[in-house]
C-alpha cells in the first residue's frame, strides 16, 4: 500500500509540475495530501477523499444536485429558450415547412446530440467548470477562455430581451392593451390599424395602392401600424442610427434591473438553490404555451396556419441555406460552445448516466420547438386570415415575432391584456432559466479556476458579475440600444463564433485528448461504453460539418443592417472586434503554449506534443481535482 501511494504521489505531482499551480488547474490539495482516509459508500463503493491542511480544507464545498431531475430540469430549462419559439417555427415555413425536419433531424444527429453529450460528460467526469477541464489537453484551454467571453457577452445582450418582455407584461396590467389605437402622443398622423384598413376607401394605380386617410391619400407603403408605432417610437424610443445613442430609456433601466435581481437570486446560493428554482422556470413555460396552443387551434384561420407550417416543398432542399439554417438553429437552441452544459454537468454525481439523460433531453429539446410552432402558426394563420393578407406577410421571427407580430393578433382575442400577460409571462420564464444557467456557466468556470480567491465570496462575485453586466447592458436600453443590441447578436454571439468554438471544442477532445480515452472515461462513470457513433461523429462529421458551415458564411457575408439603417464602418469595427475577442483566445493560448516551452523552436514545438496529450493516466487527471469520486477496485483492495 505504501509503494503504491508513493506511486500515485509522484505521479501526480508530475501532473502539477506540468500544468502549473498558477493557472489553477490543480488545487494545493491534491499537491500536498497529509491525510487519505476510506469515506461513506457511494453507489455502494468506497470513496476517497483526500485532505490537506491549510487554507484549501476551509474551501467551502463546490455543491452538487440533489437529485438527477435537477440536472435534468436545468439542462431542459438552459436549452429550451426563445430560438426554441421565434425562430424554428419561422425557419420550419422559409425553407419548406416539413421538408425543413429533414435537415434539422441530420443535424441533430451528425452534430447536435454528440456535442451535447460531449459537453455533459466532459463536466461530470471531472467535476470542474469549463476553465478547468482543459486540463485534459492544456493546448486547447484557450476554447474555455473564449468560452467564457462569448458567455460574458450573451449574458449582456440577451436579457435585454426579457427587460422588454417585463415592459410588456406590466404596462399589459390593464384593462386595454396600449398599442391598439392610434390617438396616442406616441403615434404619427398616418397611422392605421392593419384591421381598420379595409373600412379606408381605397384605389389602385399602378402597383400602389392608396388610401384616403382623414381626407388626404397615403400610399399603402406610406401608412404605419400602432404596433409597430408603440414598439419603435414608445418602448424603445429608437433614434435615427448608431452615431446618435440618444438617452436612457429609464423604463427599460427599471425592467433591466429587475431582471437582473431575479437572475441573482436564482443563482446565488449555488446548485442546491438552483436546482430548487428549475422546477417552477422549466415546467411553467410549458403550461402557458399549451394554453396559448389550445386557445389558438380554436381561432379561425388556425388550421390555414398550421399547414402553411407543416406543408413540405421539398425543392427547398436544394438549397444550401436550409441546411446552413439548420445548422445554426441546432447549435444555438442547444446552448453549445459557451460552457454551461459542461458546468452543469460539473454538479452531477460521478457515476450519474449522463448518457442517457443527455439523449432525453435533447429529444425534449427538438420536439418543443415543433410543438411551439403549432401555437405560434396557430395565431399567425389567424392573424392573416383577419387582415387579409398572405400568411407569408405577417409570419415573422426574433423580435418581430414577439413585440409585432402576437401583440397585433391579440388585439382581435377577447379579454386581449390576459393573452398579452401570459404570453409574455411565457417569454420571460422560457428566457429566464437560459439566462441564469449561461451566467451560472460563467461563474463556474471562473470561480473553479481561483477557488482560493472567489469560492468564499462566491455571492459577492455573483453579485459584482450581475452589476458589471448590468451596466454594459444599459447600452441597450438607450434610445438607440436596438443598434448596439443588434451588434452583440450579429457580431459578438454570431454563427461564425459559435461555429469556430465547436470546432475546435470537438477537435480538442477527440484527437487531442483522444477519443478513445474520453470513452473510458465515460464508461467509468456509467459502467459501459455509449454507441461508437458518438466517435465517429466526434472525429469526422461535427468537425467537417462546422468547417463547412463556417466557410459558407464567410462566402455569403453581408454588412449587418438594421431595417433600412446601414452601419457605419466603424460600427463594422466595433462588431469585429467583440467577434474577435473571444476567437483569438483559441490561436493566442496556443502560441503561449509553444513560447513558454524551453529550447529551440523545433524543441518548443516537440515538448508542445505533452500539452495536447498529457501523459498522464485518466484516474490521475480526474483525480487532480479534489472531489469525492468512486475509485477502481485496485484502490479500494489498497485501502
Amino acid at each position: 500500500m505504501a509503494e503504491m501511494s508513493e506511486k500515485s504521489k509522484s505521479n501526480k505531482e508530475r501532473f502539477a509540475d506540468e500544468e502549473g499551480e498558477s493557472n489553477g488547474l490543480l488545487p494545493a490539495a491534491v499537491k500536498t495530501p497529509t491525510v487519505t482516509a476510506a469515506t461513506p459508500a457511494i453507489d455502494g463503493h468506497s470513496a476517497i477523499i483526500k485532505k490537506d491542511n491549510g487554507d484549501d480544507a476551509n474551501l467551502p464545498e463546490r455543491g452538487e444536485w440533489s437529485s438527477k431531475i435537477e440536472f435534468i430540469f436545468s439542462t431542459v430549462g438552459y436549452a429550451i429558450g426563445l430560438g426554441n419559439v421565434w425562430r424554428f417555427p419561422y425557419l420550419c415555413y422559409k425553407n419548406g415547412g416539413g421538408a425543413f425536419l429533414v435537415p434539422y433531424l441530420i443535424t441533430i444527429l451528425f452534430a447536435g446530440v454528440p456535442m451535447f453529450f460531449l459537453e455533459c460528460a466532459l463536466g461530470q467526469y471531472l467535476g470542474i467548470g469549463g476553465l478547468g477541464v482543459w486540463k485534459v489537453t492544456p493546448f486547447f484551454k484557450g476554447v474555455g477562455y473564449a468560452a467564457v467571453i462569448n458567455a460574458a457577452w450573451l449574458n449582456i445582450y440577451y436579457i435585454v430581451i426579457l427587460a422588454w418582455c417585463l415592459f410588456y407584461f406590466l404596462v399589459s396590467l390593464s384593462q386595454v392593451v396600449p398599442w391598439g389605437t392610434c390617438d396616442n402622443w406616441w403615434n404619427t398622423e398616418t397611422c392605421v390599424s392593419a384591421y381598420s384598413r379595409t373600412n379606408l376607401t381605397s384605389f389602385i394605380e399602378g402597383n400602389t395602392t392608396f388610401y384616403n386617410l382623414n381626407g388626404t391619400l397615403y400610399a399603402a407603403s406610406n401608412l404605419t401600424d400602432p404596433v409597430k408605432e408603440y414598439w419603435e417610437r414608445r418602448v424603445l424610443m429608437i433614434s435615427d442610427g448608431l452615431e446618435d445613442i440618444g438617452g436612457l430609456r429609464w423604463e427599460l433601466v427599471g425592467t433591466l434591473a429587475a431582471v437582473w435581481f431575479m437572475c441573482y437570486f436564482c443563482i446565488w446560493k449555488g446548485v442546491k438553490w438552483t436546482g430548487k428554482v428549475v422546477y417552477f422556470t422549466a415546467l411553467f413555460p410549458y403550461f402557458l404555451l399549451t394554453v396559448l396552443l389550445i386557445r389558438g387551434v380554436t381561432l379561425p384561420g388556425a388550421a390555414e396556419g398550421i399547414a402553411f407550417y407543416l406543408t413540405p416543398d421539398l425543392s427547398r432542399l436544394r438549397d444550401p441555406e436550409v441546411w446552413i439554417d439548420a445548422v445554426s438553429q441546432i447549435f444555438f437552441s442547444y446552448g453549445l460552445g459557451v460552457g454551461s452544459l459542461i458546468a452543469l454537468g460539473s454538479y452531477n454525481q460521478y457515476n450519474n448516466n449522463v448518457y442517457r439523460q443527455s439523449l432525453l433531453v435533447c429529444a425534449i429539446n427538438s420536439g418543443t420547438s415543433f410543438f411551439s410552432g403549432f401555437a405560434i402558426f396557430s395565431v399567425i394563420g389567424f392573424m392573416a386570415k383577419e387582415q387579409n393578407k398572405p400568411i407569408s406577410e405577417v409570419a415573422a421571427s426574433g423580435p418581430g415575432l414577439v413585440f409585432l407580430a402576437y401583440p397585433s393578433a391579440i388585439l382581435q382575442l377577447p379579454i386581449s391584456p390576459l393573452w398579452s400577460c401570459l404570453f409574455f409571462l411565457m417569454f420571460i420564464t422560457l428566457g429566464l432559466d437560459s439566462q441564469f444557467c449561461t451566467l451560472e456557466g460563467f461563474i463556474t468556470a471562473v470561480v473553479d479556476e481561483w477557488p482560493r480567491l472567489l469560492r468564499r465570496r462566491k455571492e459577492i462575485f455573483i453579485a459584482v458579475v450581475c452589476f458589471v453586466s448590468f451596466l454594459i447592458g444599459l447600452s441597450c436600453v438607450a434610445q438607440g440600444g436596438m443598434y448596439v443590441f443588434q451588434l452583440f447578436n450579429s457580431y459578438a454571439c454570431s454563427n461564425l463564433v459559435l461555429l469556430w468554438l465547436i470546432f475546435f471544442e470537438c477537435i480538442a477532445i477527440s484527437w487531442g485528448f483522444g477519443v478513445n480515452r474520453f470513452y473510458d472515461g465515460i464508461k467509468d462513470m456509467i459502467g459501459y461504453y455509449p454507441t461508437r457513433w458518438f466517435k465517429f461523429c466526434w472525429c469526422f462529421m461535427t468537425p467537417s460539418i462546422c468547417v463547412g458551415v463556417f466557410v459558407f458564411y464567410l462566402a455569403e457575408f453581408t454588412p449587418l443592417t438594421y431595417l433600412d439603417y446601414h452601419y457605419p464602418w466603424w460600427g463594422h469595427f466595433i462588431g469585429l472586434l467583440l467577434a474577435l475577442s473571444s476567437m483569438i483566445c483559441v490561436p493566442a493560448y496556443m502560441i503561449y503554449i509553444v513560447w513558454k516551452q524551453e529550447g529551440t523552436l523545433m524543441e518548443k514545438l516537440r515538448s508542445t506534443m505533452g500539452q495536447i496529450r498529457p501523459n498522464v493516466t485518466l484516474e490521475e487527471i480526474r483525480n487532480s481535482h479534489v472531489k469525492t469520486l468512486a475509485p477502481s477496485s485496485e484502490a479500494v483492495t489498497a485501502v
